[in-house]
C-alpha cells in the first residue's frame, strides 16, 4: 500500500499500526496486508442496501462503504448479508465489518463491538392512513409484518402487544408483502415505510406509532482496538466534512441530527 492516507482522517500507517493489540492481530492488520476491504451489507433492506435497475448494488450503506474504501486506498469487496445473519458471517470472519444499518443494542453488545455511531433509525408502527391505531392495545390480534432478526422484530415482540407477528426474512420481502396486500401493518423504519409507498400507491403508509429511535454502528468483532479507534476517527471526520451528511440526506430524504449519538 502506498503512503497515502490511510483512512481519509488523518491517521498514518504508522501511527495505525502502534494501535493493534499486541497478543492478536487486529482485523486493521489483515485489511492492511490484503489490500481490499470486505464489508458485509444487507442488499436487501432500502434505502440502506439494494440492487438498481442494472443489478449493481447501491444505497446509503454501499456508497457509505464505497466512500471509506476510497479513503483507505483499496477495493471494496461486498459480502452479502440478512438481518439474522450479520452477526454470524462477522463473527465467523466472512467480512471485515459490518455496515448495514446495524442498530447498537445491548444484547449486540455483548457479542460484538460497534464504532461511533454514523446514522440514526427509528423503529415505528406503520400503517395505510385509513387504519385507526392510537395505541399498541389496538394491534391486538393483528397481523403486523417485519423483519426477522432485525431490531424491529426484537423491539416490537417485546411490547407483547397480542399482535400477530409475520416475519419476512429482509426488507425487500417486507416490503412486497405490503404492496400485495399480504399484511396491511408493519413494524420497520420509516425509509422501509417511503419504499413501500414509492410502490404502493393510492391509499399511503404512514407512521401511526414511534416505538424507539435507534443509532446505527458499524460492526466489528470483539478485541479489534485498532479498527475501532481508525473508523471512529474516519467517521468523526466524515460527519464533520459533511460527506456522510450527504449520504444519509440523498437517500433517507431527511437530515442527521446535527449532535449525533456518541
Amino acid at each position: 500500500m502506498n503512503r497515502r492516507t490511510l483512512l481519509g482522517a488523518g491517521i498514518s500507517l504508522a501511527t495505525v499500526s502502534t494501535l493493534a493489540l499486541p497478543a492478536r492481530a487486529d482485523t486493521l492488520d489483515t485489511i492492511k496486508s490484503r489490500k481490499k476491504l470486505m464489508v458485509a451489507i444487507d442488499l436487501g433492506s432500502p434505502p440502506f442496501g439494494q440492487t438498481d435497475a442494472q443489478m449493481q448494488p447501491t444505497g446509503s450503506d454501499v456508497e457509505t462503504a464505497k466512500l471509506l474504501a476510497a479513503d483507505w486506498g483499496m477495493p471494496l469487496e461486498i459480502v452479502q448479508v440478512t438481518s439474522p445473519n450479520r452477526v454470524p458471517f462477522l463473527l465467523t470472519g466472512k467480512a471485515d465489518m459490518v455496515i448495514a444499518s446495524f442498530s447498537v443494542t445491548e444484547e449486540r453488545q455483548k457479542v460484538i463491538d460497534f464504532s461511533r455511531p454514523y446514522g440514526v433509525i427509528q423503529i415505528v408502527v406503520a400503517a395505510k392512513k385509513g387504519t385507526d391505531i392510537k395505541d399498541y392495545a389496538a394491534l391486538a390480534g393483528k397481523r403486523v409484518g417485519t423483519t426477522r432478526g432485525s431490531s424491529n422484530d426484537k423491539e416490537f415482540t417485546s411490547l407483547n402487544t397480542g399482535a400477530q407477528i409475520v416475519r419476512y426474512d429482509d426488507d425487500a420481502t417486507l416490503v412486497t408483502a405490503l404492496v400485495s396486500g399480504q399484511v396491511d401493518i408493519m413494524a420497520t423504519s420509516p425509509q422501509i415505510m417511503a419504499t413501500a409507498n414509492t410502490r404502493a400507491g393510492g391509499d399511503p403508509f404512514e407512521v401511526k406509532l414511534v416505538i424507539k429511535t435507534n443509532p446505527y454502528a458499524i460492526g466489528i468483532r470483539k478485541g479489534d482496538t485498532a479498527l475501532k479507534a481508525a473508523l471512529d476517527q474516519w467517521i468523526a471526520a466524515n460527519l464533520e466534512n459533511g460527506k456522510l451528511r450527504e449520504i444519509y440526506k440523498k437517500y433517507n430524504g431527511v437530515a442527521l441530527p446535527e449532535q449525533m449519538p456518541a
